[in-house]
């Protein structure tokens, strides 16, 4: 394994948009937890799963017929499905074991819909709808909005509001924004904060530290991702780590709500730095 265990990752995503493999990038994210995975082998299954998708479709097949020919691949030849039973595992948000296991998350299974859509030419873009990832096509003059994660349902506006209440209860008003197409750095990021939140949750420090920093190299200059990681390098002990990265959130928010008791707690780390030698 490089000794930059985050080498793959950076190069993936440190280039123009329209650059990255959003397939690849997605793969790289697992490095970390999977140092002997092999990318190629993995973007083999994604082209297998493609040749299946054109197989069932003819020379002039049109937008219509290739999602039909996309979801009977996925979901009824291949059993990809959400997992419902175990839906905060980790294993739901790396793109290889949602390949080994069939199973995933919205993102995820988002993820493998694009990308095995875009190798049989039909354009699929993301929606980071709240709380529940989407995917959307234009047919027929119009958006279809998708749910890979429910077998590829086709959604109604009816049930984007429910699933907007779902996520946000009713305060929360359905609005065209919410169904914007989504850049591929900003799905990066929200696979990313996914495996974040759930390390954080189990207070398992080190590899939420793993997914702060590929965040951090997703976007450099993320006040919330900077604050962030400072705490978790607290909770390592850190410190010189911690005052570093609580520094660079005040240089980007000086006027941010917690911004005293950022400075309180970076005196406190520079008092003890100053003891300590």
């Amino acid at each position: 394994m490089s000794a930059d265990p985050y080498r793959e990752f950076r190069e993936a995503v440190d280039r123009p948009e329209e650059k990255i493999d959003l397939g690849r990038a997605a793969l790289t994210i697992a490095l970390p937890d999977y140092p002997e995975l092999d990318l190629e082998a993995c973007l083999v299954r994604l082209d297998l799963l493609a040749q299946d998708v054109a197989d069932r479709l003819g020379p002039d097949a049109g937008a219509f017929r290739a999602l039909a020919a996309l979801n009977h691949v996925l979901f009824a030849q291949h059993g990809f499905r959400g997992n419902r039973e175990d839906y905060f595992d980790p294993k739901n948000s790396f793109l290889n074991e949602v390949l080994e296991r069939k199973q995933g998350i919205p993102i995820t299974l988002s993820v493998l819909y694009m990308e095995v859509a875009g190798r049989v030419g039909l354009k699929i873009d993301g929606v980071g709808f709240p709380g529940h990832f989407l995917v959307k096509c234009a047919a027929g003059g119009e958006e279809i909005i998708i749910d890979p994660f429910n077998g590829g349902e086709i959604k109604s506006r009816s049930d984007l509001e429910r699933l907007l209440f779902q996520a946000a209860g009713g305060g929360v008003g359905l609005r065209d924004e919410m169904l914007a197409t989504t850049s591929k750095k900003n799905i990066l990021r929200r696979m990313l904060a996914n495996l974040k939140m759930i390390y954080m949750s189990r207070a398992d420090w080190l590899k939420c530290l793993a997914a702060l920093d590929r965040l951090l190299i997703v976007y450099p200059d993320s006040a919330e991702e900077l604050r962030e990681r400072g705490a978790v390098y607290l909770k390592l002990d850190c410190f010189p780590q911690a005052r570093a990265d609580l520094e660079s959130y005040l240089r980007i928010r000086p006027d941010a709500e917690d911004a005293a008791a950022v400075r309180e707690q970076i005196a406190r780390l520079s008092k003890e730095a100053t003891q300590i030698h």
